[in-house]
């Protein structure tokens, strides 16, 4: 690509951005919103506390299953169509969710939770798209500045949710509790969609017949650099949400209010999403092998917090290590899997990516609430069993990693 060429892709990549930004603020606040109170409200509505955190593993199932078709969706008809298609399953969600709290049930309330994983899942392509028209070197820092817009949705989505809770005035505590909640979480997909209105991404070109057809899904699986950029992702966004999941069921079983469990989550979204400033520019500077790595051992040091005590200050350190070995795990991945396949390949791979990663993110929501709720007999020990369940996962990502490192250059890439 020449110069002039990559400053006019750039241009465009950069206007791009910015509304992306802007989603990730505006409709990526329901996500601390829905996050804090999942487990809350799910502990309220069924009568095992096992289930509990079943709900927020439904939003990610939601999001697993949902994340192939809005693939192919915008390969075909473009991001915008994919993004509007994610914005209607929020709001849909939002809807059969406060029916399930008004109603006080449990099923509906997880149907609702289902549906809210489609906007998850178009949430999770804001970082590719911000990737579509920009440049090898503008890449990395288009994907970070992308996930920074999550910086200002931590602000926002804690917020508004302390704002619901106590909303709506009713003779049920759940209602009054969560219910104001999902009206937010209503009118943020409503209001944001109309933002995918200024995107200029073109439709994917459609295929002659004798263009590329490109590697099948198993040849690209088979590729390393792609096979280990897949691990890191899986791992990054699985462990991160096994012990998030868990945090407002431990914060209040602690002893906690249901705000600090608000608060300690807003840490952590803000530190999952403060470092994107900058984690492109660590990207270009040092590669992307060093700063996936430094991810997996800050989630480490996340892990060792926790289990070092269920003082609230340790909470927030856990959490706030947590989302930045996320931001440096994630994107870091992310940056790797974006340069590892051609442009004809991208529906396809990248589906594939986010069907995987949330894939695993699903087992560790679905772990989360077994181990927090049903492996002792107090929400302490709960917590240290989540916590020591992180470290064959990072010890799986980080041998991957050392083994792609190890490879010649010239094997690791086919």
């Amino acid at each position: 690509m020449t110069d002039t060429t990559a400053s006019s892709s750039d241009r465009t990549a950069r206007r791009n951005v910015i509304v992306l930004v802007l989603a990730q603020a505006i409709l990526g606040a329901q996500m601390p919103m829905i996050f804090t109170v999942g487990g809350l409200a799910g502990q309220a509505l069924t009568t095992n506390p096992c289930f509990a955190t079943l709900p927020i593993s439904l939003i990610v199932l939601g999001s697993m299953l949902s994340a192939t078709p809005l693939s192919n969706l915008m390969q075909k008809h473009g991001r915008r169509a994919g993004f509007w298609a994610g914005a209607a399953g929020g709001a849909v969600g939002g809807i059969i969710c406060f029916a399930g709290l008004f109603y006080g049930s449990f099923p509906l309330f997880l149907l609702g939770s289902l549906c809210t994983g489609i906007y998850m899942s178009a949430q999770g392509f804001y970082r590719f798209a911000a990737a579509d028209s920009a440049s090898d070197e503008f890449r990395p820092k288009a994907i970070s500045y992308v996930m920074a817009g999550g910086l200002i949705s931590a602000f926002v989505g804690p917020q508004l949710g302390k704002l619901g809770n106590g909303l709506i005035d009713s003779p049920s505590a759940v209602v009054t509790a969560f219910a104001g909640i999902y009206m937010f979480v209503i009118a943020l997909n409503v209001i944001g969609s109309a933002l995918f209105l200024l995107l200029d991404i073109p439709k994917p070109p459609q295929p002659s017949e004798d263009a590329p057809r490109g590697r099948t899904r198993m040849e690209l699986l088979k590729t390393p650099r792609i096979a280990v950029a897949v691990i890191c992702a899986m791992v990054s966004y699985a462990l991160m949400n096994l012990v998030m999941t868990s945090t407002p069921l431990a914060v209040v079983g602690c002893g906690f209010e249901q705000n600090d469990a608000a608060d300690v989550v807003s840490a952590h979204v803000i530190a999952m999403f403060l470092p994107s400033f900058f984690t492109g520019h660590l990207i270009a500077r040092f590669g992307v092998e060093k700063i996936v790595a430094t991810g997996l051992v800050i989630l480490a040091g996340a892990g060792a917090v926790a289990l070092s005590g269920v003082e609230l200050e340790q909470f927030f350190i856990a959490l706030i290590l947590l989302g930045l070995g996320w931001n440096f795990g994630f994107i870091g991945a992310t940056t790797m899997l974006a340069g590892a396949h051609e442009p004809h390949e991208r529906g396809r791979m990248q589906g594939l990516n986010d069907l995987l990663v949330f894939g695993g993110v699903t087992f560790a929501s679905l772990a989360s609430g077994g181990l927090m709720n049903c492996s002792g007999g107090s929400a302490q020990q709960g917590w240290v069993a989540v916590n020591i369940a992180m470290a064959p996962f990072l010890v799986l990502a980080g041998g991957a990693l050392i083994w792609l490192v190890m490879r010649p250059k010239d094997e690791a890439t086919v």
